[in-house]
């Protein structure tokens, strides 16, 4: 059996979006289905983590076309348009508006038709058995869709987050017309295709009114993970963040709260140390420094992923921060699976009763405290800090291993035979 995989994201590629089809692209032959992938040329990546490359299984066709991409021209050092912009300025204002109003579904939109073009003619000489296209970007599914349309062929569209309510749109001052339209592409998106794969219970049950056969498969860990050696932990009291903090992301209450717990046990001043990896909001630097945490924040920026296992593994209490939007319970950031094994504690901040706080309790690898909970943030953040004290301060992990790539990529491979069978 033989599969296509329409993805942006695909090695030189680094941070969290990459990692999903490369595992599983790693995996599914082993139960008996070949990978083809089509990709872009000359992406625009935010980042890159070249050593990525070398995890590509060999003898994998890879596909690539070049890509025509504005955001290289509304991406510069005077016109940002990324999240983590605090405070932007009215030409980058005016930028963020044209980006989100006049390319819909998103920037990558002029890679449809082309791309249609080709994988048309390919497929009609290397037919395969299905497509999977994988969003955001969600002009990954477009293409699918009109290949679908004119080839009749199957067609699975994974949603790794959602299209109508993805957590940034609120960033993009998107007009009511530009709103209702994307919400109607979403909707076609989850008509037409013969199956929907997400990343959450909450995405999925929002999808579910459009479409029956909606499965989750969540994000996961791979052997990398495992294999990297337990490196001895931060003398510090270490709360650690691996990856991008956007605005939206910025946990204030967190600042506030280690603020209050300085000020009352000045003994917890001397061990604290706020560790962040990678790229940080201004807004959080900013609320960093209004609370006088400045002494006690180490900044790192981004690193290849093999040196982010290592150092979340050294962490006293891993940070995990969920955007403070709408839908945040169905929001399953994929580093909280990298984070389950590494045998340290996760301090989420984020809906008690979301998706994220339900995985935690079930492996039983830390808590989620609400977005406005100061007392059980305090009490939770002294209880970490006592058993830091007395070197006790670990986790007993539980029923972890479903999260495996290779466990996932199985439960991808049965969803991909029933739809083409």
């Amino acid at each position: 059996m033989k599969v296509l995989i329409i993805t942006y994201y695909w090695p030189p590629a680094g941070g969290s979006g990459v990692q999903r089809w490369l595992k599983f692209v790693k995996y599914l032959q082993d139960f008996g289905i070949a990978p083809v992938v089509y990709t872009v040329e000359n992406a625009n990546y935010e980042v890159e983590d070249v050593t990525l490359v070398n995890e590509i299984p060999k003898g994998i066709t890879i596909l690539k076309q070049p890509i025509l991409e504005p955001n290289r021209f509304l991406k510069t050092d005077k016109v940002a348009t990324s999240t983590v912009t605090n405070n932007p300025s009215f030409i980058q204002k005016t930028m963020q508006y044209i980006r989100g109003n006049y390319f819909i579904p998103d920037a990558r939109k002029f890679w449809i038709k082309p791309s249609v073009n080709y994988l048309t003619k390919y497929l009609k000489e290397h037919p395969v058995d299905c497509i999977i296209s994988t969003g955001p970007p969600h002009s990954m599914h477009l293409i699918a869709m009109q290949l679908k349309k004119q080839l009749g062929v199957k067609w699975i569209a994974d949603f790794r987050d959602p299209m109508a309510n993805l957590f940034y749109n609120e960033t993009l001052n998107l007009s009511l017309k530009t709103q209702q339209k994307i919400k109607k592409l979403e909707t076609t998106i989850l008509k037409t295709a013969d199956r929907v794969i997400t990343v959450s219970n909450a995405i999925a049950t929002e999808f579910q009114k459009y479409n029956v056969h909606v499965d989750v498969i969540t994000n996961g860990y791979d052997d990398e993970v495992l294999q990297t050696n337990q490196s001895p932990l931060d003398t510090k009291f270490s709360l650690t963040h691996i990856g991008l903090i956007p605005t939206q992301s910025d946990p204030k209450i967190l600042w506030n709260v280690l603020q209050e717990i300085i000020l009352e046990h000045p003994y917890f001043a001397n061990d604290l140390q706020i560790h962040l990896v990678g790229n940080v909001s201004e807004t959080t630097l900013k609320n960093i420094e209004s609370t006088g945490l400045n002494n006690y924040l180490k900044l790192t920026p981004y690193i290849a992923h093999k040196k982010a296992v290592t150092l979340q593994k050294q962490a006293q209490v891993l940070l995990l921060l969920v955007p403070q939007v709408k839908n945040a319970a169905g929001i399953v950031t994929g580093k909280i699976f990298e984070y389950l094994v590494s045998n340290r504690p996760i301090l989420a901040i984020a809906p008690s009763k979301g998706d994220a706080a339900v995985i935690l309790k079930n492996t039983n690898t830390g808590v989620a405290i609400d977005f406005n909970d100061a007392i059980t943030l305090k009490k939770t953040i002294l209880k970490y800090y006592q058993s830091y004290k007395e070197d006790t301060l670990t986790v007993k992990l539980m029923d972890v291993e479903k999260f495996h790539r290779k466990t996932l990529t199985k439960q991808l491979s049965k969803i991909i035979k029933a739809t083409v069978l």
